[in-house]
Parts: C-alpha cells; structure tokens; sequence
C-alpha cells in the first residue's frame, strides 16, 4: 500500500494506531513513543490514521475575486499563452502580479492549458530563414465601420521579421496613395533600416494583375517607384501562397480578436484602443518566437550588437492616453 505521509510526519499510520489503543496518561504514551505531548493528544483524539490537508483554510491571493473573473475571461475569450496575459495583467490589473501566481491561479480554475485548435494536427509552416531587422511583412486590415463615419477605413500593418516590431496606420482608404504615405510614415517610424518588403498582390502593392492576367510587375507602379527611392526592396508573395505573408496575417487575427472583444464608442475610441494595443505589443507582450522576450527588447540587442543597421536610438516609450 502505497502511504501519503508528511514530508516532516515523525508518525506512521501503525504508530498513530497504536498511540489510539494504548492505555496510559499522556505523558506515559509520549516517553513509551518518543513523541511530543501535542502528538499524542492529537492522535488520540481523531478518528483517522491519515494525515489530513495542510492547505491553508484561506489561501493568500494576489487578485480579488473580480480581478480573477477579469484575467479568466481574457484567457478564454483571447486565448491569451500565459507570457501574454501576464503583461496585460501586469499593466491593467495588478502591477505586482507574478507569472508563478498567475500559473496558479489558472490551475486551480483549471485553465492553465489552451484547448489545441482544429487544425493542430495540420503540418507545421516551414520557420522562416534568419533575418536582421530590416525585412518587413505588410498587409492590410479591414475596420469595422464606426457610427460616426461615412465609411470604413483600413488597418495597414507593417511587422518587422527578426524582431516582430510592429507599425500600424489606419487610413481612409486603401489606394496605392495610401500605400505610398503609409510606406513613407513607416521608413521614417522605424528604428532600423528597412531593406525589403514583402506584400501581396493587391493592386495597391503591385500591377502584377491586369485586365489580361498574370505580368511581370513594370516597376513603374507607385508603391514600387516609392521603395526604389528609398533603397528597398519590394518582394511580393506568390500567387495563391498568402501563407508566406503569414507573420503579419498572423498579427491581423490579432487585431480581429481586439475588434471582437470590445465596444467601440467612435471611430477615436477605435483609433486609441488599437494604438494602445500595438504599443503593449511592442513593449510589453513576449513572443515566444524571439524567446519570450518583447520586440523592444531584441531590437536593443540587435542595436548593441549591429548598431550600423540602426539609424536611431531603440527607446521605451510611454503608452498612449488612457
């Protein structure tokens, strides 16, 4: 029989049977056992041989219970890996909150595993070549049109493949104008050198795609004519393939779940929340694909290391207003 004792029990169960049966004033039993006065007493007083749970009656938490509704709700509405949900705790919740707590907390509820999702037994996506800053995934994402617009506007996401930096811009649309000043906006916001983009085939990236069919892209286009002027260049995805562009459709179903989970109350309440959301991004959420660290934090490693691919100091920078 296998026993569950106590790291610190001076008993066994024979010893406590036999401290129940015999006969004798408690101090007899406790020199005839070599015990303590205490533990005579409390042996023969209880029923069971067992030792009972030492788990306190009122466990010490971190969060009160609302707080822990709160936290529960983020991991299983945004399925939130553990890293992720302790920065967003940390900065909205409980500053002091420590990811030992947190796991804790997320087993005793019994969520402390993501449920595996439909496809998980799909083949893995080949991992991308090694990079320095400077290759830059673009894509754009639709935005839910507000109350008080005319129109909906658009997302277009920028992130970096070495260090996941992400840059994003809402326009009012998604012209190759648009694709232009978002370029622009993005080659003077980004710390390092941008050396290649890569895009799908829209006709705001590209004049691959014609009336005719499939061409060799003239280079004349308007978003190729802008990444020839600032020295980078412009690769696009192939036909078919919108996995190779995966990193930023992966951060766009980032932005889906923002979208999904909260109330906007206006096109500026949209604007702030997703401005907030990609400033935690950078500076706050650890990515496992750059081993659990923020964005900010390997773009200063790659600026101590390689600081002639940078072209201005790598800073933290305060969030944006509440």
């Amino acid at each position: 029989m296998l026993l569950s004792l106590h790291k610190n029990a001076t008993t066994t169960p024979a010893t406590r049977q036999a401290i129940r049966e015999a006969e004798g004033t408690v101090d007899e039993l406790a020199a005839r056992f070599g015990q303590s006065r205490d533990t005579i007493m409390k042996w023969r007083r209880r029923e069971s041989t067992a030792d009972r749970s030492h788990t306190p009656h009122r466990l010490s938490k971190t969060l009160n219970d609302g707080q822990e509704a709160l936290v529960l709700y983020l991991r299983t509405t945004l399925r939130l890996p553990l890293d992720d949900l302790l920065a967003v705790t940390r900065e909205f919740i409980a500053p002091q909150m420590s990811r030992s707590a947190l796991d804790r907390m997320l087993r005793r509820h019994g969520v402390s595993k993501l449920p595996k999702e439909a496809d998980a037994e799909a083949k893995p996506s080949k991992p991308f070549k090694p990079y320095e800053p400077g290759f830059v995934h673009i894509d754009i994402k639709y935005l839910p049109q507000m109350r008080d617009e005319d129109t909906r506007r658009y997302a277009f996401v920028a992130i970096d493949r070495a260090t996941r930096w992400v840059y994003v811009q809402l326009m009012a649309d998604k012209s190759t104008r648009s694709a232009e000043r978002f370029l622009k906006a993005l080659h003077e916001a980004a710390p390092f050198n941008i050396h290649t983009i890569l895009t799908d085939n829209a006709k705001e990236f590209t004049d691959r795609f014609t009336a005719n069919g499939q061409r060799q892209p003239t280079g004349t286009h308007g978003f190729d004519r802008r990444c020839t002027e600032l020295g980078i260049e412009h690769r696009l995805i192939p036909p078919g393939r919108p996995q190779t562009n995966g990193m930023v459709e992966r951060f766009n179903g980032r932005i889906a779940d923002v979208l999904r989970t909260h109330h906007f109350r206006s096109r500026d309440d949209l604007e702030t929340t997703l401005k907030r959301y990609v400033w935690l991004y950078n500076q706050h959420l650890p990515q496992k694909a750059i081993s659990h660290r923020t964005p900010i934090q390997i773009m200063k490693d790659w600026q101590a290391h390689k600081p002639d691919i940078f072209k201005k100091a790598v800073r933290n920078h305060s969030g944006p207003d509440m």
